[in-house]
């Protein structure tokens, strides 16, 4: 919850992937440090899910990888709400597979979820922000878009990609006021790891049911992140607090990756 009053009051953001653990979490936190909030997510009903969880929010339906959805997503939050003061990219997946079973299918879903449409998404929201001379957005990374790891090839590119193109528009659009900013998570143990958790086991050659102690026992603070740890740095990163910052990629790994 906000510890000094709402720092976000009357600003409008736009959440993608607002249907997943992270993003509901992300966009329920935003509400209540003010905004009012449009979820997107490529699953309507996931998205009315998080926004039933909201005053006065809108659902969106949208797959972040079509131009066009994209496009007609911002044009609907603006016809409501106004305007986007303020983009969350959460929409990911993260396949855990080796190299020689990454298909091209898979390969192109995943940069094309995670990393063409982040760019579309900014691409749509910029040059009303320009126009404006405000704005803030944060785009989510992880931890392995800033350290390669096995069997994450295509998560791995994706993630890094996030970070270069945050670094570039940050630079792009800092001379308008505009605050461009990435979170990298350490492990979120959300639904998205669960799906997950048997192909982990086989990476590692663990039963199933050690993966979380595994993963907790090279986390230097000793914990799992939570939802909340990650909410906690994008509310921070889209209120005044954070008008200094642009072209950050901000670690929230519990000491598993500091550079």
């Amino acid at each position: 919850m906000p510890v000094s009053g709402p720092r976000c009051s009357r600003k409008v953001a736009l959440v993608t992937g607002g249907g997943g653990d992270i993003g509901a979490g992300v966009a329920i936190r935003l509400a209540a440090e003010g905004s009012r909030v449009a979820v997107g997510d490529v699953t309507l009903e996931a998205a009315e899910a998080t926004a039933s969880q909201i005053d006065d929010a809108m659902a969106v339906c949208v797959d972040v990888r079509d131009e066009d959805q994209v496009k007609s997503m911002v044009e609907a939050v603006e016809s409501r709400l106004g305007r986007v003061d303020i983009l969350i990219n959460c929409a990911g997946i993260s396949p855990i597979l080796p190299l020689e079973k990454t298909t091209v299918e898979i390969w192109d879903a995943v940069l094309d979820i995670n990393l063409r449409g982040t760019f579309l998404c900014c691409r749509e929201v910029l040059p009303g922000m320009a126009a404006r001379g405000y704005g803030k957005i944060v785009n989510i990374s992880s931890q392995s878009g800033k350290k390669g790891n096995s069997w994450y090839a295509a998560y791995c590119a994706s993630k890094f990609g996030v970070i270069g193109l945050t670094q570039s528009i940050a630079v792009e659009y800092a001379p308008f006021g505009i605050n461009i900013n990435a979170v990298c998570p350490g492990v979120v143990f959300t639904k998205m790891w669960e799906d997950m958790q048997a192909d982990y086991a086989a990476k590692r050659g663990i039963n199933p049911d050690n993966v979380q102690n595994y993963l907790t026992q090279r986390i230097p603070l000793g914990r799992l992140a939570i939802v909340e740890d990650v909410a906690n740095v994008v509310a921070f990163l889209v209120s005044d607090e954070s008008s200094y910052m642009t072209g950050q990629a901000i670690n929230v790994t519990g000491g598993v990756e500091m550079g």
